[in-house]
């Protein structure tokens, strides 16, 4: 783990933990560089925001070591974001019971779209649904209808349409909604892909969608999981 810090002025479990703050709290970059500077540690509220876009992605690799795998029935659904004031989409999507499948921001929404997220969705989870719930959006179902195409592992999945199957979804949004709130919206979009990584792992952690037996850390503070985990 020594390499992923190398080189930084600060100690890595401050890294650590102003990132792992950052993408879990509702906090602002400012109100977490005050609050180090309570505790002593004086650091600007850029420098934050750079550990996040250097650090999120590497976290993220590093936990999906341990995931578990997620049920064959996946309810998909998009919500809305805004980068430079402009929507943009966030494909999304969990199983039944409530797990997060996978993730994919897009600056449009139509069947490309969809499709690069279904195939994301594949490559993560090494195979498709048995079936997925998708809302009355035409596109989304025509995406959907034409992956056999390109895989043959998709012939099997059956799509539904119901809102009512799609309720766990769309509660889910909120998880993610109710985080980048008070971020007053996104100036990048690569930026708002690389927070909403770091977001997302964020949101797996709290609903224990990682297996961390082999590393024996039961009952231990979170930064000693942290560490374990990223040293692992």
């Amino acid at each position: 783990m020594k390499e992923l810090f190398a080189g930084r002025y600060f100690d890595r479990d401050v890294i650590i933990h102003c990132v792992h703050w950052y993408l879990c709290y509702k906090l602002s970059s400012r109100d977490l560089a005050e609050m180090m500077a309570e505790r002593g540690l004086h650091l600007s509220h850029t420098t934050i925001m750079r550990w996040v876009q250097r650090y999120a992605p590497e976290f993220e690799k590093r936990w999906t070591r341990f995931a578990r795998k997620v049920g064959r029935s996946w309810r998909v659904d998009e919500t809305y974001l805004k980068v430079r004031g402009r929507w943009v989409y966030l494909y999304r999507a969990v199983d039944r019971d409530g797990n997060t499948v996978d993730f994919r921001l897009s600056q449009t929404r139509d069947v490309a779209a969809a499709r690069a997220f279904f195939r994301k969705a594949l490559r993560t989870q090494n195979w498709a649904p048995v079936s997925i719930t998708l809302d009355g959006y035409a596109a989304s179902h025509r995406a959907l209808r034409e992956m056999p195409e390109e895989d043959d592992t998709w012939k099997h999945t059956k799509l539904r349409s119901s809102k009512y199957l799609n309720n766990p979804i769309e509660q889910d949004h909120r998880g993610i909604k109710s985080r980048t709130g008070p971020m007053l919206g996104f100036k990048d979009f690569d930026c708002a892909a690389t927070t909403i990584t770091g977001i997302e792992l964020l949101r797996r952690i709290r609903k224990g969608q990682f297996d961390l037996r082999r590393l024996h850390r039961k009952n231990q503070t979170t930064p000693a999981i942290w560490n374990a985990v990223l040293a692992a």
